[in-house]
Formats: C-alpha cells, structure tokens, sequence
C-alpha cells in the first residue's frame, strides 16, 4: 500500500508541476513489479471458443491481487488468437478482450505484462523457419505496439520460454521484434527471454543451443528500456510440473549467479514464473528467494509468481488463486511486496 501512497504523492505533484511530470510518474511504475501471473488465456487447443476453452482473468480476481498490495499481473496471451495470420490485422474480438483486462487492471493500479505465451512458435512452426519468418515474430509486435502505444501500465513480454532454438537465432528474432516495437515509437518496458527455457540455473551455461549469459548480450533496444526475463522452478528439474521443492537451494544458486551475471554487465532483471506449492518447506524457499530479489533492487525490477487463474483444477499444485483463506503462498506474497524496496531500482 505504501508503494500506492507513494505513486499518489508524485501524481499530485505532477499535476501541480504540469503534464509532462505526470507521464514521468507513471512511466516509473513499472520498475517496481511485484505480482502474480493470470492464467486462462492462453488455455486450449487452437482456435478455441472464449469463455469455454479459455478466458481472461475477471475483474474479481484481478482486484482481489490488488487488494493484497501487487503490483503487477503477468498475461499470458496466444498469439494465434490475437493475429489469425502472419502479417495481417489483430483480430477485433480478441483485441477487445485484451484491452477491457488491460483497463480493469490500471483501474485496479496494476501494471500488465503483456506475455506470448508460445514457446516460440506460430500454428505449430518455430520463429525463424520458412513459415514463421523473424519477420512476422516482428510485425506482430509492432502491430501491438501502436495498439498500446502511451499505454504506461503496459509492459511488453517478447516470448514464454523459447526452448529448441539457438540463442544466435532466438537473439536475432529479439532484436527484430525490440526494432518494430521502437519503430511504432513505443518506449515501454520490454522484457526479454533466453532460449533454454529461459532458466535462470542455466542462463550462464554452455548448452546445446548456446549460453544465453554470452549471445544474449547483444541485445540492442534504441530506448535502453528492456530486462531479462528469467524463470525458476524448485522441483527435480526445474519444470514447475511437480509439488516437490527439493530442489531449492539449486534455484536460489542459480538466481543468485543471475545476479552476478546482472551486476557485471549493467544489466537488469525479472523473474517472470517462479512458483511452489503450498508444503511448508516449498513456500519457506519460495519467501527466501523473493527476499533475496527484493533485496537486489538494482538488478531485478521484480517477479511475477505463477500462478493465479479462475480455471486450474483445484489439484494444481501451484493455484494461487484468491480465495477465503488465501492460498499459503498467495498469504505468503503480501508480506513480500510489503517489505520490497524498490527505490533503488533505476532505468
């Protein structure tokens, strides 16, 4: 709440001092992230019939997140049902769907992480490949761009976890993607994945498909206002599809080597899905992750833990969606954003 009381402060300053104060205000907002993703809308098989196979959050769940002190939702989107073909007009209907959760979460005072949610994919065939051209990976996003053009309580979530590309190929797919964002004169956050994932245990190794710590440093954004998005499981492998947390200390090694890999190089940070179930040991590990990014404002803008949703079976080990009483790690949320320190955090 204080981060609220803040943001009021500096708004009626704005509007005292003029208009351009003001758009400086918000534009700070994002630098401080502190949420939960809101999954829905990236559910079902393709295309899909809304309110069936997939929907987006409701206005309940997203003021009841606001009303334990996030900051932020993170969106997963499809691509597909947002751009039927490549190259062509967003489709209206689901644009509109898009923009009604948009502006239920700036009334509610919450940034959205706009997330393509598609591994790196279009209909079933990769970025870069003779059908899905970097090229269209580009128009895409430059299409979204002039859509939410001056939107301050929008960020940009370039991909989900590209997985079976190399970080050479992924890398150039980004910048073309940060060009036609920047060529709509769009100048919000964007958020940038690695291929691998995007796993911060493994962001600074040398795998099969490169080392994300060394390619992914090309990056190249005119506005200089990108973060690296990195995610973190604790179960056996890293893939948040098991309730076990055993491998905690692993994760926190690995964010923390993300840190170094940051600090070094003059970088920044999010961490876009990380989440536990509700075992004691696996929410205990999850608080002490969250405080250590919390208390590395420099390097990280923050997190969105995975994951709130009005559509998991009630055995999804990681729902964090509100309820009387709140999930252990959604309870266990509301102190961490409370204690994150954010005015460190710079552009």
């Amino acid at each position: 709440m204080m981060r609220r009381w803040r943001q009021a402060m500096c708004v009626a300053a704005a509007l005292i001092a003029g208009g351009a104060a003001l758009d400086g205000c918000l534009a700070a907002a994002p630098l401080c992230l502190r949420g939960v993703n809101t999954a829905g809308a990236e559910f079902g098989d393709l295309p899909g019939r809304y309110g069936f196979d997939y929907a987006y959050p409701t206005e309940a769940t997203i003021t009841s997140l606001a009303r334990i002190g996030v900051t932020a939702i993170r969106l997963p989107v499809r691509w597909e049902r947002l751009q039927s073909r490549l190259n062509t007009p967003l489709e209206r209907d689901e644009l509109a769907r898009l923009d009604a959760t948009v502006a239920t979460a700036r009334a509610a005072g919450l940034t959205t992480i706009l997330d393509l949610h598609n591994y790196a994919y279009f209909n079933k065939a990769r970025i870069g490949s003779d059908a899905v051209p970097v090229k269209g990976f580009a128009d895409l996003w430059n299409r979204l761009a002039k859509h939410f053009r001056g939107e301050r309580s929008v960020a940009f979530g370039l991909m989900n976890e590209p997985y079976d590309l190399p970080a050479t190929a992924w890398l150039d797919a980004t910048n073309a993607a940060i060009a036609g964002i920047r060529a709509a004169r769009a100048d919000q956050l964007i958020l940038v994945s690695g291929t691998a994932y995007s796993g911060a245990h493994s962001w600074t190794a040398d795998l099969a498909v490169g080392n994300n710590g060394v390619t992914m440093l090309g990056v190249r954004d005119s506005a200089n206002n990108y973060a690296f998005e990195v995610h973190q499981y604790l179960d056996a492998d890293y893939s948040g599809r098991s309730a076990s947390c055993e491998r905690a200390p692993e994760a926190l090694a690995g964010i923390q080597r993300v840190n170094a890999w940051l600090a070094a190089n003059g970088r920044r940070g999010f961490i876009g899905e990380i989440g536990a179930s509700d075992r004691p040991e696996c929410v205990a590990a999850l608080a002490t992750i969250l405080d250590f990014v919390n208390s590395n404002p420099k390097q990280w803008l923050g997190w969105t833990v995975w994951a709130a949703g009005e559509r998991w079976p009630q055995a999804y080990p990681f729902n964090v969606q509100p309820a009387q009483p709140n999930p252990p790690v959604l309870a266990m949320l509301a102190g961490k954003v409370d204690a994150a320190n954010c005015k460190a955090a710079t552009p």
